[in-house]
């Protein structure tokens, strides 16, 4: 137990370095995220410090992933999909290209579930289980993405998920899984998440964003595999929501749902007001009440889902007043 917090202490610290390495570069070199209509942010602001989250994640798998197939595929998959996105963040890509790399990293990382469980418990055959695994996995590679929006909400929201998924992991260790692999997320954003609070100095950009939705729903999906599929739907349930009804909302309306847009809800409480660090503070309080219940699943389900449900539905009503 010890050894993990120093380990955790260590990643946070070496994240907030190389992000300030990263960010001196990124402004040496002009790589700035514009203000446009769709944007929250008003001046010109260095992206891509995701390369230093993504950085100190590789290093923090990469010992307890030398033994493990799908931890490796996971790494590899981690890693392909940052060099994608950053190639999107300097030189904008197709949607089809892009889709195109997260299906094919995701199907890789399945091939290696063999004997990993089924996420519908075997209430579908198995090429209908992996198939819903697979749409699952994607989509939630994407909402992160979309939900990276105003300073500081995405590295809160992975902090409160992979710190979830830490103490999980230590609370229920028939789970099988090492809860190092998601505190050492947790310490490589929360690093990150000082350069990012508002006003940010600079954002993750696709080429952490991404990564770090593949990374994480990987962990939520293995989570769920084991049978445990309530904490791994409740620790990201804000995420869910917002995306998910901003998303039906836009399609109700004949609107494109791939384009960039200012319709989620936590920039919906930016526009009425609300400032960036108040909307990603109160994600990040939710987000503990989140963690508590996740664990809270272990022994009243029903309970500890209706309390989840109930606060993140407070939060989307706050953030739309």
């Amino acid at each position: 137990m010890l050894w993990l917090l120093f380990a955790f202490i260590g990643a946070t610290v070496l994240s907030w370095g190389l992000t300030k390495l990263v960010l001196n570069q990124l402004q040496r070199r002009a790589i700035l995220d514009f203000p446009n209509p769709r944007s929250s942010h008003e001046k010109p602001t260095p992206r891509g410090g995701g390369i230093a989250v993504v950085g100190v994640i590789i290093l923090c798998w990469g010992y307890p992933a030398a033994d493990s197939p799908i931890l490796i595929m996971l790494l590899l998959g981690g890693i392909a999909l940052a060099l994608v996105s950053w190639l999107d963040d300097l030189h904008t890509m197709g949607i089809a290209t892009r889709l195109c790399a997260q299906f094919l990293t995701v199907a890789a990382a399945l091939y290696f579930l063999k004997d990993e469980g089924f996420l519908l418990q075997g209430l579908a055959p198995a090429w209908l289980d992996r198939l819903v695994t697979c749409l699952l996995w994607v989509w939630f590679i994407n909402l992160f993405n979309f939900m990276d929006g105003i300073d500081g909400i995405a590295a809160v929201e992975a902090v409160i998920i992979s710190g979830g998924l830490g103490g999980l992991y230590l609370s229920a260790p028939m789970i099988g899984l090492d809860p190092w692999l998601p505190l050492g997320i947790a310490g490589a954003t929360l690093g990150f998440l000082w350069w990012n609070w508002h006003p940010a100095k600079l954002f993750l950009g696709d080429v952490g964003s991404v990564p770090l939705g593949y990374f994480l729903g990987g962990l939520l999906i293995l989570t769920a595999l084991k049978g445990f599929w309530l904490p791994a739907l409740i620790l990201p349930l804000y995420f869910l929501c917002d995306a998910s009804v901003t998303l039906a909302r836009r399609a109700l309306r004949k609107e494109p749902v791939w384009q960039a847009h200012r319709q989620h809800f936590y920039q919906l409480a930016v526009q009425s007001g609300k400032r960036h660090s108040s909307v990603s503070g109160a994600v990040g309080l939710v987000g503990v009440v989140l963690v508590g219940l996740s664990l809270w699943s272990l022994t009243a389900p029903i309970a500890a889902l209706g309390v989840a449900v109930g606060a993140v539905c407070a939060l989307l009503f706050w953030m739309a007043r």
